[in-house]
């Protein structure tokens, strides 16, 4: 079985939050993609210090379909270089594990 994943990423808005979350679960990249509006990202780039208002996308996935989570981002998204940070789910409620593997098309649907 995939390890489990929690990827994390932002977008710039909440329509661009939605194109890619709505593309990750439609395309069996993600269970699940929770969109929290709110975020402030302080960050340096070319030199500068930034500061952006941002959506995180918290993004529930197996290590099978990282790849392919890549490659979507980079196809969709507006930044030059968008984020992704992929922490490994050590447990959780098996029902839910289960439900997570199936949408993602490691377990039997």
């Amino acid at each position: 079985m995939s390890a489990r994943l929690v990827a994390l990423s932002t977008a710039p808005s909440a329509e661009v939050a939605e194109q890619l979350a709505r593309a990750l679960v439609e395309e069996g990249l993600a269970a699940c993609v929770n969109v929290i509006p709110g975020v402030t990202s302080y960050y340096r780039w070319k030199g500068q210090l930034q500061r952006d208002a941002e959506l995180l996308l918290v993004i529930k996935t197996r290590a099978a379909c990282l790849d392919g989570l890549r490659a979507t981002l980079a196809r969709l998204h507006p930044y030059d270089v968008p984020e992704l940070v992929a922490l490994k789910v050590e447990d959780g409620l098996a029902p839910y594990l289960a439900w997570l593997d199936e949408s993602t098309g490691g377990g039997k649907a």
